[in-house]
């Protein structure tokens, strides 16, 4: 053979030749998913939206590419040279001022319940507030300010000025606010706002600068004490500070600790006001002048305060008074007090009451009731290892006081990670629709129906051979799967983040079986989804339905139609060599008409009533007289054939029946008249181990044709 030679001017445009094959490659994609559709097109899922190939765009000539390259590059350079410094031979990195400066920038408004910068300066007021109110009593009533040390007190002084002032013109005119349900945000009606609320005014009257009195009356610390009226910004900087605390009871605590202080601290000033009026150590009952004042003082309002007793009696009418004023104060005071420290204790430990309280009352009814002393040690095995690891015995109740969109943001944060592992609503992103996944505000529904389960070790999850009606995701803990003769060899151990009886959810392939045993082999804690209730989402989400039965089966398939577990039986002896039976063709089987026997019977009845008419248009040509005759023999045998046929099921069901077809001669049968048509013969379907013989044989008498002769004969048993 000779080559032709190829064309010399012939050339191949690659960009066609790659546009070409793309175009193969997705009508074939197309042809796969359109035959899939043919093969199931209930549980088919619609074609998913093409999207953009990269061989599409056209790549940019390689000049430009390298353009680009040195943009990119030059780009990334500048902000890491903006933060270096050259100094002599040295390069050190120094921190971008501008960012800083940012940060430290106010905003237009401030959110008081989220912004932590806004909480920190309310923390710096906070302390500017509680110096006023511990050392203006002091400094009034003890003799520690002199004039060797006024000038600390006043530059201190001066300094809490500053900032009640800059939270007075900076700070509070910032603050947003709500109106009817909205949020305002606007510099003009914010300022409007603080300026005509009660808390403008008392910030005002607190910064009156009553101190220029000193020029005239001397430094007397009577001047500030209206520095004590911005109350409000220490009560609210309380509030906030609870609000983003772990551990809010523990401050609780401290300032109701603190409020006892003081107000021993205000007790103490007043007594030593009143024995300075009385005159020092003019009586036993007023203070002598002796030792630190401030710590006498302080130890006689204790006691008084407490109503502890062992004081000196007063002898003056003013004494009196006095100390029956601060018994009656002290009585109504620390009861307070002690009322509201009961109040934080018992917030703080609310919820180990309640899990005490349950538990004896469990405890309880299984002593009522003569629970077996396992039972019992399990149940408060159950009920220590709940509250050791999540702090409450049912998450759901927390979660419940919430509004829905919390609940599902907590859940999102909490148990999307565990779900999304899940190959039967595995999702490739989490934004819009889940391409090739299940609707994304399926998925939400479902996470908020998540129930949390502790199972103690050696509980079973699932027992092999139950109906599947939940799936389980690993949250915390091991899970071992049993198998094997005896049910008890280790065949998988699963562990946080496993899931497993997804397929049982949708009962798809006959999977809604379990197929093995599965017991906790320690402390294991596992979120159920049950059938139930997702059948309950599905109902909302049709396609989302469809999806998930194509990929339930899907994943039946891939893994295998024996469950995991169970290995697949190989035929024994010879057998084996041939490897396992293929299923009988779709389009056989409606050949047969049944199946097993049965078809066959009909076929091998056919067959029959073939040979019997190509017999009959033989006899035809030999006479009407033989034809009668043998016509009539091969009826009486094929009805005794299909009178053993019928009887013969029955004999094998063990309900013997005498057929009727035996009892009758074929003597007192009638022969058919000449004029009338034959019967047309029933076929029935049967099983014989009888054969039929049709043969043709030359008659001895010459001049009579041939004989048809029908044999019936018993198969040989082999």
């Amino acid at each position: 053979s000779i080559q032709k030679p190829t064309p010399s001017g012939f050339q191949t445009n690659e960009y066609a030749d790659a546009q070409l094959q793309e175009i193969v490659r997705k009508m074939r994609e197309r042809a796969m998913v359109y035959k899939e559709k043919l093969k199931d097109p209930v549980l088919s899922s619609p074609e998913g939206s093409p999207t953009a190939s990269p061989s599409k765009k056209k790549p940019p000539p390689p000049p430009q590419e390298e353009k680009k390259e040195e943009k990119k590059e030059d780009a990334e350079a500048k902000p890491e040279e903006d933060h270096y410094c050259d100094m002599l031979c040295c390069k050190f990195k120094k921190p971008p001022l501008k960012k800083y400066m940012e940060h430290l920038q106010l905003p237009d408004s401030i959110d008081s319940y989220t912004d932590r910068r806004y909480i920190a300066w309310l923390m710096l007021v906070t302390v500017a507030y509680n110096w006023n109110c511990w050392f203006i009593p002091l400094r009034f009533v003890f003799p520690y300010q002199t004039p060797s040390n006024t000038i600390y007190w006043f530059t201190v002084d001066i300094l809490c000025d500053i900032c009640y002032l800059c939270d007075l013109l900076i700070f509070q005119p910032r603050v947003q606010f709500l109106r009817g349900g909205d949020i305002i945000s606007d510099r003009v009606e914010m300022k409007k706002f603080y300026h005509s609320s009660m808390k403008f005014q008392l910030d005002v009257v607190s910064v009156l600068p009553f101190d220029i009195l000193y020029f005239f009356f001397g430094f007397n610390p009577a001047f500030r004490a209206n520095r004590m009226l911005k109350h409000n910004t220490f009560f609210e900087f309380n509030d906030r500070l609870e609000a983003i605390l772990d551990k809010a009871y523990i401050y609780r605590v401290i300032r109701t600790t603190g409020y006892l202080l003081f107000i021993l601290h205000i007790n103490a000033c007043l007594y030593y006001w009143a024995s300075d009026y009385e005159g020092l150590g003019s009586t036993r009952w007023v203070y002598d002048g002796k030792g630190n004042m401030y710590l006498r003082c302080y130890y006689w309002a204790v006691r008084t305060l407490i109503t502890i007793g062992g004081l000196p009696e007063p002898q003056t009418l003013f004494e009196i008074v006095f100390q029956l004023l601060n018994f009656f104060l002290g009585v109504f005071v620390f009861s307070s007090l002690i009322g509201q420290m009961r109040d934080v204790i018992g917030a703080a430990t609310a919820g180990q009451n309640y899990y005490r309280s349950c538990m004896d009352n469990t405890v309880s009814y299984m002593n009522t009731y003569s629970i077996p002393r396992v039972v019992q040690n399990r149940v408060r095995t159950w009920y220590e290892y709940t509250w050791d690891s999540q702090g409450m015995l049912d998450e759901s109740e927390l979660l419940e006081q919430m509004p829905t969109k919390m609940r599902l943001a907590i859940a999102i944060d909490v148990n999307f990670a565990i779900v999304n592992k899940v190959d039967l609503f595995k999702a490739s992103s989490f934004t819009g629709e889940c391409r090739n996944g299940c609707d994304t505000q399926m998925i939400y529904d479902m996470l908020l129906r998540l129930k949390s389960i502790v199972y103690l070790p050696g509980d079973f999850v699932c027992k092999k051979g139950e109906i599947g009606r939940e799936m389980y995701i690993i949250k915390q803990g091991e899970v071992q799967v049993l198998g094997g003769p005896d049910g008890t060899k280790v065949l998988v151990t699963l562990r946080a983040g496993a899931v497993f009886g997804e397929i049982s959810l949708l009962a798809a392939g006959g999977g809604n079986r379990r197929t093995a045993d599965v017991v906790a082999h320690g402390f294991a804690n596992l979120f159920i989804l049950d059938k139930k209730t997702l059948n309950e989402i599905l109902v909302h989400y049709p396609d989302s339905e469809k999806l998930l039965m194509k990929k339930a089966k899907v994943l039946l398939k891939t893994k295998g139609k024996p469950p995991p577990g169970q290995p697949v039986q190989k035929p024994r002896g010879l057998a084996g060599l041939f490897g396992n039976k293929q299923e009988t063709p779709k389009l056989f089987k409606a050949m047969l008409g049944g199946k097993g026997k049965e078809g066959l019977t009909r076929l091998l009845q056919l067959k029959r009533q073939d040979d019997i008419q190509r017999k009959q248009k033989q006899i035809k040509s030999k006479g009407k007289s033989k034809q009668t005759k043998i016509l009539k023999e091969s009826k009486d045998k094929i009805d005794e054939t299909q009178a053993e046929a019928e009887n013969e099921p029955e004999r094998e069901e063990k309900k013997p029946v005498e057929p009727a077809a035996s009892s009758a001669p074929p003597a007192q049968k009638e022969e058919p008249n000449a004029g009338a048509k034959p019967k047309p013969t029933v076929m029935h379907r049967g099983t014989t181990n009888e054969s039929l013989i049709i043969s043709m044989s030359p008659s001895p008498r010459a001049g009579e044709g041939e004989i048809l002769k029908v044999e019936v004969k018993e198969k040989n048993k082999k």
